[in-house]
């Protein structure tokens, strides 16, 4: 059996830990923090959204929005409901929420943590936390072990590199895993934030931040080109925009190809066409026909709204709506159903949720999260280039590829 060391006690550093021990291997984690599980104490707002229960595998690596079919082979291994069984068996009973979210009932991250905790004590893994590794320890191409920031050696047959990514780098995610990637001759896609929130050119946003629009639809363009379109909900802030919807829509912005300006056409009445929406609007007109505009359009919008889309409208706000022409009013339905945004860029790696870039996956063995390149090296979660939509699939990848090198070391 082996000397295993795992850089890392994230998610994917604790499962791989749990699975290695139980293999019969010794293992010991080097975490840097004074804690495990940092960061995975801050997902789904501290309730830990662990996976997502879809039942259908093909709809689940669906939501992977790079290096979908690098994931197959360790999802089969451990897929989401290998997941939810394992945190079952270790004493977290788990609920499903909307979209298939799933979270402790307890809906405390802290559980989880503490389970696999617990389970690292029970398979006498050495932990050693406020202990940061400086290097790999590589001589003559071959893997002797790691390299602590004191200078200190610590000999290993097998290294597992969990380090995560640079996003929330409070949390730790300094991109180290990087560094001792190319130390090995990895290769590595040019990190930048994903799942992250987006900053606007139009100055109108400050007046609505805190708004929050539920069953909304946006489409995200590139000139004429589509990158993305979903249905959810999003928030306005002082700097633009955010929510589930937007933190999807972020990733798919790496993707544009030319420097035709990022706009985002949002549908604030999906539920109806143009035509049905025309006549919704033709309805409250009648009923409201002798009020100024401004004041005849209260059921369209929440308040806060009402003031911008009657500026986007481009009719006078003292307007009585009896005097308002049929051209206006379809230029009015027009802007309710294409709501413009320009994207200026996304905010920076300390609100990404994820990082998208990492270790190049061709470099890696994609059933055992071994490095191509030295052979005993092996790289799990955030640090590889891979990554997915909100919703419990980032998760998933942690767990997935950590139970892959954890099986096969």
């Amino acid at each position: 059996m082996a000397k295993v060391v795992v850089i890392g006690g994230g998610a994917g550093g604790m499962l791989c830990g749990i699975i290695a021990a139980r293999h019969g291997h010794t293992v010991s984690i080097y975490e840097k923090n004074d804690k495990l599980g940092r960061k995975l104490f801050i997902t789904g707002k501290g309730r830990c959204n662990l996976t997502n229960a879809s039942e259908n595998p093909e709809e689940f690596l669906d939501q992977m929005t790079s290096n979908k079919k690098f994931l197959y082979r360790s999802f089969y291994q451990f897929s989401n409901q290998d997941v939810m069984d394992f945190f079952v068996e270790l004493g977290v009973p788990l609920k499903t929420e909307r979209g298939g979210r799933v979270f402790p009932v307890s809906d405390r991250a802290g559980d989880i943590i503490g389970a696999l905790e617990k389970e690292l004590i029970r398979q006498k893994v050495s932990i050693y936390r406020n202990r940061e590794v400086r290097s790999l320890w590589i001589e003559e191409e071959y893997l002797k072990g790691i390299v602590l920031k004191d200078g200190k050696k610590k000999g290993a047959d097998r290294v597992v590199v969990a380090t995560g990514g640079i996003s929330y780098p409070a949390t730790g995610s300094t991109g180290d895993g990087y560094q001792f990637a190319m130390e090995a001759g990895h290769k590595i896609i040019s990190p930048s934030p994903a799942l992250v929130p987006l900053e606007t050119k139009e100055e109108f946003v400050k007046e609505l931040q805190g708004l929050s629009l539920k069953n909304v639809r946006i489409t995200v363009k590139e000139g004429k080109k589509e990158l993305y379109k979903g249905f959810g909900e999003m928030l306005f802030t002082h700097y633009g925009i955010s929510g589930p919807l937007v933190l999807s829509a972020s990733s798919f912005l790496t993707k544009r190809k030319g420097k035709a300006p990022i706009k985002i056409l949002i549908d604030l009445k999906p539920a109806l066409t143009l035509e049905q929406l025309d006549a919704r609007i033709q309805r409250d007109f009648k009923k409201n026909g002798k009020k100024q505009f401004k004041n005849g359009v209260m059921e369209l919008f929440p308040s806060k709204l009402i003031p911008i889309m009657i500026k986007l409208s481009g009719i006078e706000s003292e307007r009585k709506i009896c005097n308002i022409t049929r051209e206006q009013r379809l230029h009015f339905a027009r802007e309710i159903k294409n709501m413009t945004l320009e994207i200026k860029g996304t905010r920076g790696f300390q609100e990404a949720i994820v990082t998208k870039g990492g270790v190049c996956v061709k470099e890696i063995n994609p059933s055992t999260m071994e490095s191509k390149l030295v052979k005993g090296l092996y790289f799990i979660g955030e640090v590889l280039d891979i990554d997915a939509l909100t919703g419990g699939y980032n998760l998933q990848i942690a767990w997935s590829s950590a139970f892959a090198a954890g099986s096969h070391l």
